[in-house]
C-alpha cells in the first residue's frame, strides 16, 4: 500500500494511493495515519479496504507528511561506505545515530528554507524507516516486526553548523523545513528487499546522487534494533538511514544551494519528491 497525508498543512487527512493512482479519502476509516493505525494489524484492516469504494480525491491536493504522531525523528550518519570515502572519514563500527528536530519535518514538495545566517546548506536523499509498533530492546531477527514501511527523507544541513560550529551535529540538521518526508509511505509488502533500492537527487536538473541502498554499512534490521537500545521507538517514529555519495560538501570544489534553486529526488519504488529552496524571511 502507498498511504499518505493531504491537505494544508496542520490539518492533514488521512488517505491512500490506489493502484490507479487515484487519492483516496481514509478519513472514514481512521482518524490518522498515527498509532494503532501503523500497527500490523491496522495496516491489514486498511489493506482488506476496497480501495474503489474510499471518495476519490479531487485535485492535487497538498502531501504532508504520511504519518502523524512522529515522537522520535531519528537519522544514521555516515552509513554508506561510498559516502564516508568521499567525505574523507573511517568506515564507522557502529551506527552514528542523531536526532533531527520535529519542527524540521514538513511535507515532501514544501519549500525548503535556508536559515539566516547559512552558508553551506547541503542537500542528502535518504531512505526512511518508518516505526509501526513499539520498539524497545528488540533483536536484529525481529525489528522488522516493528516497521511500518518506508519513505523518502530529504535531511537537508547546514555543513557549517554541523561540523565547524562546536558540538554534535544536531545544530546543522534541525532547521525548520530541513526534513522533507513523503510522498508516501509504503508498506513492506511492496519493498521486499530494502537494501536494494535506486536513490538519487537533483539540483535544478543536475544529477548530483545517483546511488543504490546496497552500498549501506548498516541495514534495516541492524539501524532498528541498534536504535531500539537507547531510544524507545513509537508508532510514526522516522528513521532517516544515511546518504549516498553526492552531496554538495564533497563535491570539488563544494557546492551548495541557492535561493531560487530546486531539488528533486526519489527513491525506486518510494515515489518522488520536489522542494524549491527560498530565503529566510
Amino acid at each position: 500500500m502507498k498511504l499518505l497525508r493531504y491537505g494544508p498543512a496542520g490539518a492533514e487527512k488521512p488517505g491512500l494511493l490506489d493502484g490507479n493512482g487515484t487519492l483516496r479519502d481514509l478519513s472514514g476509516v481512521v482518524p490518522d495515519l498515527a498509532g494503532e493505525a501503523l500497527s500490523p494489524e491496522g495496516l491489514a484492516r486498511i489493506a482488506a479496504l476496497d480501495a474503489a469504494g474510499l471518495p476519490a480525491v479531487p485535485g492535487s491536493p497538498r502531501l504532508g507528511t504520511p504519518v502523524a504522531g512522529t515522537r522520535n525523528f531519528l537519522a544514521i550518519g555516515l552509513n554508506y561506505a561510498d559516502h564516508a570515502a568521499e567525505t574523507g572519514a573511517p568506515i564507522p563500527k557502529e551506527p552514528i545515530m542523531f536526532l533531527k528536530s520535529l519542527g524540521s519535518l514538513q511535507g515532501p514538495n514544501d519549500e525548503v528554507v535556508i536559515p539566516r545566517n547559512s552558508v553551506k546548506t547541503d542537500w542528502e536523499v535518504e531512505l526512511a524507516i518508518v516505526i509501526g509498533s513499539r520498539a524497545k530492546n528488540v533483536s536484529p531477527d525481529a525489528a522488522m516486526d516493528h516497521v511500518a514501511g518506508y519513505t523518502i527523507c530529504n535531511d537537508v544541513s547546514e555543513r557549517e553548523w554541523q561540523i565547524e560550529r562546536g558540538g554534535t551535529w544536531d545544530k546543522g540538521k534541525g532547521a525548520d523545513t530541513f526534513g522533507p518526508v513523503g510522498p508516501w509511505l509504503v508498506t513492506q509488502d511492496e519493498i521486499p528487499d530494502p537494501q536494494n533500492l535506486a536513490l538519487w537527487l537533483e539540483v535544478d536538473g543536475q544529477r548530483m546522487q545517483d546511488g543504490s541502498t546496497r552500498t549501506m554499512i548498516f541495514d534495516v534490521r541492524k539501524i532498528v534494533s541498534y536504535a531500539s537500545q537507547f531510544i524507545t521507538l513509537h508508532p510514526g517514529d522516522i528513521i532517516t538511514t544515511g546518504t549516498p555519495p553526492g552531496v554538495g560538501m564533497g563535491r570539488k570544489p563544494p557546492v551548495f544551494l541557492r535561493p531560487g534553486q530546486s531539488m528533486r529526488l526519489g527513491i525506486e519504488g518510494l515515489g518522488e519528491q520536489e522542494q524549491k529552496v527560498v530565503a529566510a524571511d
